[in-house]
This record gives structure tokens, sequence and C-alpha cells, in this order.
């Protein structure tokens, strides 16, 4: 059992001297972040900074090149981890929301449950239901993706991940592909959850939230995390020059 080697006390996500390559290109440049149960760690900073790369090397969706990836005390990039046990327990909704086309709501939220955590149809169907609720979808249950808007399959993505039972969430930049009237639905789901108590990893692009909700901003910057720190204190008074370039064009 995956739950016989989690540390109760560890951290729920522990990267330690973090480096990722792509041939002669370091995208990530020995990263060390720690993020405790309960925390809204919110990630900023320009395109090509790593932020993505260091959200996927967390479930090791990217093999990182060296340095270590800890999930509640247990070393995944050793290869005798069974990583897929512990993708279980993480969370993760994509910029494109990744639903199947030819799968209803449902069948969505229904098939990684049934195949992966082997519930029962109707277990899973009473998972799903929840979860649907939980974002404020319950009565598209019945819809398939394509009629569905940008903001409507952003918060079924989330509720798929959800229904997993995951210890913690991360998301990667979850509001980058919705046009600007569907964004708030997205976030509002997010701060609930935030509110609940869910360990959240997120790449965001919207300082809003990242001030309002986040308990930690790390700003990065070249493969470096450059500042973090409280976020209303990196966002109003930002203390490395990089950081107040960044903030100078978004905000």
């Amino acid at each position: 059992m995956i739950t016989d080697l989690i540390d109760v006390h560890a951290p729920a996500i522990d990267l330690q001297g973090l480096v990722k390559s792509f041939g002669d290109n370091e995208v990530l440049k020995g990263i060390d972040l720690t993020v405790t149960a309960g925390e809204v760690v919110c990630v900023i900073g320009p395109s090509g900074s790593g932020k993505s790369t260091l959200l996927r090397s967390v479930n090791l969706l990217e093999e990182p090149t060296g340095g270590k990836v800890l999930i509640e005390g247990i070393d995944i990039t050793d290869p005798d981890v069974d990583i897929d046990r512990v993708r279980t327990r993480i969370g993760m909704v994509f910029q494109s929301f990744n639903l199947f086309p030819h799968l209803d709501v449902m069948g969505n939220l229904m098939i990684a449950q049934q195949r992966v955590k082997k519930r029962s149809k109707a277990e899973a169907e009473k998972v799903a239901l929840a979860m649907l609720a939980r974002v404020g979808l319950a009565e598209k249950a019945d819809a398939y993706p394509g009629h569905l808007s940008g903001g409507q399959q952003q918060r079924v993505a989330i509720a798929r991940a959800l229904c997993m039972n995951p210890d913690m969430m991360l998301f990667d930049e979850p509001t980058s592909a919705l046009d600007p009237e569907l964004v708030g639905e997205v976030l509002q789901v997010m701060r609930s959850l935030a509110d609940e108590g869910m360990t959240m990893l997120v790449v965001t692009h919207e300082m809003g939230f990242a001030r309002e909700v986040g308990s930690r901003l790390i700003f990065m910057d070249g493969g470096h995390i450059v500042e973090e720190g409280d976020p209303r204190e990196v966002l109003g008074n930002p203390q490395h020059q990089r950081t107040k370039d960044f903030l100078s064009r978004v905000l």
C-alpha cells in the first residue's frame, strides 16, 4: 500500500536541487521548494522561466535530470517507486482541458475512477455527481465537452481531478485558455478548494488570485526561484530588480 510509505509529518511537496534539461537547454537550475499541507503556493514569471516544467516535474510528467522530488515523504525519483500509485494522490489541471470529446461529462469523471481506483460503476457515479455539484455543474452531467463553454470544461476538468480524492492539486495556468469573462468561475472553484484546506501549487498569471488566495508567492526567472514570500509583500514591494521589472509590465 502506498499509504504505508507516507510520512504524515513530511511536506506535501519537497523539491531538492531539482534540475531539468532539454538537450543543452537547462530549464530548471537546482530548484529547492517545499510546500506544506494546506498551503496555496502560486508561481509567477515570464514565459520560458521554467514554471510549467517545475509543475510537471512534481508528478514526473517531466523526468528530472537531477535532484529529488518527494511527495509526502516518498522519493518519486526512485525507480523502485510505483509512480502511478503516487499520482493518484496528485490532482492535475492543465491549460487545455484534456477532456475526452467522445464521452459525456459523467463518462469523463468516471473512467479513471473505475480503471485506476477500481471503483464500481455505482460508486464512481456517486462520486462524480458529488464532485460536479462541488464545481457548480450538477446539471451538466449528460452534456458532452463540445457543448460546454471553456469555463465549464475547465470546471469539469477540476471535478475529474477531485474524483480521485487527491491530497494536493497542481494547476498549470488553468485560466490562460479562457475568454476573460469565463475566468472568474474557474477561480471561484479554486478559491473554494483553498478555503477547504486543499494543498495547491498554482502556475498562474492571475495576480489578484495570487494576492487574495495564495499563502506564498514565488517568482521564477531563467530556471531559478528569484524571489518568494507573502503574496502581498512580493507584489506590493518586490525586493529583486528582476521581479520589479516583471511586475511593472503585468500589474
